[in-house]
């Protein structure tokens, strides 16, 4: 076996794995383990002959992600306002070890040198997420100088670079005056005021603009399991219209963003959407897929697409459904240029037709393989999976990878070096079902790699380590991963590596 490479075996199996993957009739079973997932993306590849087997289009975009409170630091400087996670994180037991984002990586301050990692890369784009209390300390009312200041210092760096910046309004750093969060219905017209006068300063030179970050994370997962700021566990009732106050806000961004940017700009979201793998790669076990996926997207994307809450999600909620108000599900089902998805991990799906949908949903078992994190079970053939589901059910124009990568256990070796083998695993078995994804048409335009570099990791603090460079959080000096070369290697060939 230590003679045949990944791609000889690729070839040798790819006349079985393209009839599933084009006829979707051969009973071929979906691979589960990330090895065998590689392999499987590969197979179908080469077996269609066409051009170079493993490359990407030649126009597709490569990038990698960072958002403000996970990086910038300088939380008091240049008169930025106080966040939830300013305050969640300084509460004792909230975050791992008493880490908080008051230094982070620094980056308010070191961006030109962040750039020029991406540069170093070959990165054709970059996003970033914009504090919303460096615009608006209060959330509202008269807009700071100096922290737009800042992002036109970051977006002009990152176009002389070459690198295209792509712009996400909202990762979960919410303005701590805005009276009840999420809860407060005024919080969803807030982010659509700020979300226009953002895209009145930056879309001259943005053309790339994403509203608002992970649906459930600031949702449920802040308001309803309590692990994420502001660690509130509420009744239902109150979680329902705390879900429909995020999805309202990026609705009404998306109108203030169009009604305020400069003609070009293209205006979508990135979304955590729960996605799946067929059981079997058969019909029935595709359609279940999409039906989960409609289904236990219901109150975020799935509202999102089609202009309303479907009614097997209004019925399951009962007396505890969101409150919607007149114009509502307009504006959240306002036409998207782009679909940005967060993909790290999912679930296997059968169809089961005495379930509610038709699907059932496998657990995770004790043996599943996974990363440092505990919820990062690998998965990479949802990366594939995923994007079609999306595409088949709501057709949008274009589809990007907004986050894909891994928390590793990263040791520094005696010669200073990072050498995550497991990282590079993770990610070139991701990346070859995402080959599969555009070699099959899907319209998916680019992939963000998550992260540029070890980052505060939310209430896990520091750690948890996604980054593709190194952090010497004492020293702030930043250093290449064996990862980063990898993904510099991608990047140059624009194929499979």
């Amino acid at each position: 076996m230590s003679r045949i490479s990944r791609r000889d075996l690729g070839r040798g199996l790819g006349v079985a794995a393209l009839g599933a993957s084009i006829g979707g009739t051969h009973p071929v079973l979906a691979q589960t383990g990330a090895v065998a997932g590689a392999v499987a993306g590969a197979a179908a590849g080469t077996a269609t002959g066409a051009g170079d087997d493993l490359a990407f289009p030649a126009d597709f975009a490569w990038g990698c992600a960072t958002a403000a409170y996970q990086i910038e630091g300088a939380v008091k400087e240049d008169g930025r306002g106080p966040t939830n996670w300013d305050i969640f994180s300084h509460t004792p037991g909230k975050v791992a070890n008493g880490d908080t984002g008051d230094v982070a990586c620094d980056s308010y301050h070191r961006y030109p040198e962040d750039i020029a990692l991406l540069k170093a890369l070959g990165v054709k784009a970059y996003r970033f997420s914009v504090a919303w209390s460096r615009i608006f300390p209060e959330g509202k009312g008269k807009p700071n100088a100096k922290g737009l200041d800042y992002y036109n210092r970051l977006v002009d760096g990152l176009l002389a670079a070459g690198i295209t910046p792509h712009v996400t309004l909202f990762h979960w750093d919410l303005p701590a005056a805005l009276p009840g969060g999420w809860q407060n219905r005024d919080t969803a017209l807030a982010f659509a005021d700020y979300a226009g006068f953002m895209a009145g300063k930056l879309t001259d030179r943005v053309k790339h603009v994403m509203t608002v970050n992970e649906l459930r994370c600031f949702t449920d997962l802040s308001y309803m399991t309590g692990g994420k700021a502001p660690g509130l566990k509420l009744p239902m009732a109150q979680v329902n219209q705390v879900r429909h106050h995020g999805v309202l806000a990026h609705g009404l961004g998306v109108q203030a963003i169009r009604a305020h940017a400069r003609p070009g700009t293209q205006v979508g979201l990135a979304d955590n959407a729960t996605i799946f793998v067929p059981a079997l790669e058969t019909a029935e076990h595709i359609d279940a897929v999409k039906r989960a996926v409609r289904e236990e997207n219901a109150m975020f994307l799935t509202a999102i697409m089609e202009g309303r809450y479907i009614d097997s999600y209004l019925a399951a909620q009962g007396k505890d459904a969101p409150k919607v108000q007149a114009g509502d599900m307009a504006a959240i089902g306002s036409p998207l240029d782009f679909v940005s998805v967060n993909i790290y991990t999912g679930n296997t799906v059968r169809a089961d037709a005495s379930k509610p949908g038709g699907y059932d949903i496998l657990p995770h078992l004790p043996q599943s393989p996974r990363m440092a994190s505990p919820w990062l079970y690998v998965t990479p053939e949802v990366m594939y999976w995923g994007l079609r589901a999306i595409n088949e059910l709501w057709k949008p124009k274009a589809l990007y990878i907004s986050e894909n990568g891994c928390s590793a256990d990263d040791a520094v070796a005696a010669d200073g070096k990072v050498y995550d083998a497991d990282r590079v695993m993770y990610l070139r078995n991701y990346l070859t079902h995402l080959q599969r994804a555009t070699r099959e048409g899907l319209p998916v335009k680019g992939y963000f790699l998550w992260s540029l570099m070890d980052n505060f990791e939310w209430e896990d603090g520091y750690t948890k380590l996604f980054g593709i460079h190194h952090v010497d959080f004492a020293t702030q000096k930043r250093t290449p991963k064996m990862s980063a070369d990898w993904y510099r290697e991608v990047i140059r060939t624009n194929r499979l590596a």
